[in-house]
């Protein structure tokens, strides 16, 4: 995969690439939206700790893909409030430490199907075949 961060552009606001090339060939792995719900369904209080388990829910399901989150190469976030952003940015910063960034986007939306729920995560992931 090939980071893009033209120098004819503003750099990115934090740690996310502002495009990614997949290579002709790749294996794709198109994980749903997570929210920060354990498998016994327990949620978390606060934004960062449900970006982390949200982050984490997709390490699973990009495991069962063959994948890690090394190969993820398109993160897609939504919160309910400015408010979680510095949380979010925070966990999301930790699970790539050491790791090329992704392309990413983050929105602020109305909620989510419950109202505990202050995070969700959706992410590409991509790798050879």
């Amino acid at each position: 995969m090939r980071r893009l961060m033209p120098d004819e552009i503003h750099p990115p606001f934090s740690r996310y690439a502002h495009g990614v090339a997949v290579p002709p060939g790749a294996r794709l792995v198109v994980c749903s939206g997570q929210l920060g719900i354990a498998a016994d369904g327990t949620v978390p209080d606060g934004a960062e700790a449900q970006t982390t388990l949200a982050l984490w829910n997709l390490d699973a399901i990009l495991a069962e893909g063959g994948m890690t989150r090394a190969d993820i190469v398109r993160l897609n976030a939504y919160v309910t409030d400015r408010a979680h952003l510095a949380g979010y940015m925070t966990a999301r910063n930790a699970f790539f430490d050491g790791l090329e960034p992704p392309g990413s986007t983050l929105m602020i939306v109305s909620g989510f199907a419950r109202p505990e729920f202050v995070v969700e995560i959706e992410a590409i992931g991509a790798a050879p075949p």
